[in-house]
């Protein structure tokens, strides 16, 4: 049996069918039912989404065109972060170590308020679509736009698209019988679909069912599991008493299986404890800050916001949410422990063998198997879509963010004078590409771990460079001058500033298409079916639109950098981010 597991997620790679000791028995019909409805309703929202919003222009399939209520915003915040490997790994953690690790999650509540009112501000100022855009404007030089273009999007696809898929892949393969290929194909198949015809508006809508679905089937789940331990007391309690029957007669440390004394402490020892509370707070922050301030998945759904406001009341309602976990993942995951003891904490290597497939321990199967276990008919395949939800909406923000970065800051590295209708049809193509490739990336992702240091140690150091602006010395006034025009609308000092810009970037600008003159004539040419269909496909229009004066274009690159607020909504939003703060200090004094 070929197995990896990769610790920071805590998924288990393996072909074996009795991968969770025992095979979910997704063979009846009201599970079977649950899930086609699933899938259904998915391409649905998927579909009505591409029909109903502006994906013709790069700013329509890329940001949305930029008109992103507050609600789907934050829900699509949510659902790109949590994947199925949260489910297993929040739980499997939790049910070894504690509620600990569901400080990982708390952390996010500060940093989603850092998000909306510090990072997005200056990347809407500064006009940019990409990352490593906003960084060639801040620095110059194409060097390192295209180093972690190229960067982000290798890790994307060798430590979390391949992972996530595989996993994916065996939730289906363990639950239906199917191949493995077969199972890949049809996650890609459903993902890719609306992914490439409704661009980034599409994922957005479908993210923001998919957390309705996530949300629903986790609460039923966890009500469960409180009822069936009697309650949170008696959770507390049970918890510090479940203790494998076979402890190997002496042989194996006792600290090995018993639970942690400080099981119910989110702070702990900063000798002794396993995750140690300046860790907590300062290492994880700055990990934290990387991935939520600027993270190319994450900033993409916030700049597709219609105006400030907006993207900070969706920051603030992904933040509320992210409190979730620790419920609805780490304490099911305790439960599973309370419940199936001997399987979830066995510590004998023969018993976890038998019970998991691994030596090493079991806790990693502590969700699915409550879900198995404890779920009826019919639930159970409402949990087997709550866990294709979470695939599914990580593999779809993924997939629009890696092709925004290759189309925007590769593509037109290698075709300067690309034109609009050009880079639409290559950010589509490209995620056609990408799924193929992916495929056969199964025996990879297999033999492969998470990598989990790799991103950790890519915390960028621009998000310092957002506040500074450089100071000038009466020697070298004019240089300074040429500086801060350069850095005016990049950096939170020269946020305001309405000045022209000298951009450092102005020689890589895209060449628009030629216009066509008004009194020029356009021969009427027959356009095949072939090139419809792919014009359809893409979200291409068959027709030009009139050729824009250059004061229009002007206006509308003044509306779409514009950060002002209506004072009563920015009121309003701001009063939310410190009562979401004062909820992030309250929940972890309470658990700390």
């Amino acid at each position: 049996m070929a197995l990896r597991s990769g610790r920071r997620y805590g998924t288990l790679l393996t072909d074996d069918p009795n991968y969770w000791g025992k095979p979910i028995a997704i063979n009846n019909a009201a599970d079977i039912s649950v899930i086609i409805i699933y899938f259904l309703v998915v391409l649905a929202v998927g579909l009505w989404a591409m029909y109903s919003t502006n994906r013709g222009t790069v700013g329509g399939f890329f940001l949305a065109g930029r008109s992103m209520v507050w609600w789907p915003i934050g829900a699509s915040l949510f659902a790109s972060n949590i994947g199925s490997g949260h489910f297993v790994g929040l739980a499997g953690t939790g049910a070894a170590a504690g509620i600990a690790i569901g400080g990982f999650e708390w952390n996010a509540l500060v940093m989603v308020v850092v998000l909306g009112w510090l990072f997005v501000p200056i990347y809407i100022k500064a006009g940019v679509v990409t990352m490593p855009e906003y960084l060639r404007k801040r620095f110059g030089g194409k060097r390192i736009q295209i180093y972690l273009s190229v960067l982000s999007l290798l890790l994307y696809i060798f430590t979390k698209i391949s992972a996530d898929i595989f996993s994916g892949a065996i939730f289906i393969q363990v639950a239906m019988g199917l191949n493995i290929y077969v199972a890949i194909i049809i996650l890609l198949t459903i993902t890719a679909l609306y992914t490439i015809t409704g661009g980034l508006a599409a994922v957005i809508y479908t993210d923001t069912l998919q957390t309705f679905i996530m949300l629903v089937g986790s609460i039923i789940l966890t009500s469960y599991a409180f009822n069936e331990v009697g309650g949170y007391e008696s959770f507390v309690e049970k918890y510090m008493k479940a203790i494998p029957s076979d402890t190997g007669n002496g042989t194996i440390p006792e600290e090995c299986y018993t639970p942690r004394p400080d099981s119910f402490q989110i702070f702990r020892d900063p000798i002794t404890g396993d995750m140690p509370w300046p860790g907590l707070i300062f290492g994880l922050s700055i990990l934290a800050l990387w991935y939520w301030c600027t993270d190319q998945v994450i900033v993409q759904r916030c700049l597709s916001g219609k105006n400030m406001s907006h993207v900070k009341a969706g920051c603030i309602m992904c933040g509320y949410m992210k409190l979730l976990p620790m419920f609805l993942m780490v304490m099911p995951g305790m439960i599973s422990r309370i419940l199936y003891t001997d399987k979830v904490a066995c510590v004998v290597p023969k018993e976890c063998q038998l019970a998991c497939g691994t030596e090493v321990g079991c806790s990693n199967i502590a969700y699915p198997t409550i879900v198995v276990e404890l779920m009826p008919n019919g639930l159970r395949g409402l949990m087997l879509s709550v866990m294709l939800a979470s695939l599914m909406s990580s593999l779809t923000s993924i997939f629009n963010s890696a092709s925004t970065l290759f189309t925007m800051d590769v593509y037109t590295k290698l075709r300067k004078q690309a034109s609009e209708r050009e880079l639409m049809l290559v950010g589509s193509m490209l995620l056609v590409f990408a799924s193929l490739l992916l495929v056969s990336l199964k025996q990879e992702a297999q033999g492969s771990s998470a990598l989990p240091g790799v991103p950790g140690s890519l915390a960028r150091a621009h998000h310092a460079y957002l506040f500074i602006d450089p100071p000038a010395e009466d020697s070298q006034k004019e240089d300074s001058c040429d500086w801060r025009a350069q850095l005016y609308r990049l950096c939170w000092t020269l946020r305001n500033r309405t000045e022209e810009r000298i951009d450092l970037d102005v020689d890589d600008t895209i060449k628009p298409e030629e216009p066509v003159l008004e009194d020029e004539t356009v021969p009427d040419r027959e356009v095949s079916c072939f090139r419809r269909a792919l014009n359809w496909f893409c979200g291409l229009e068959d027709q030009k639109g009139p050729k824009l004066s250059k004061e229009e274009e002007e206006a509308i690159q003044m509306k779409l950098t514009d950060t002002t607020e209506n004072p009563f909504w920015r009121r309003i939003v701001n009063i939310n981010g410190i009562i979401l703060l004062c909820v992030a200090v309250f929940c972890h004094g309470y658990f700390a």
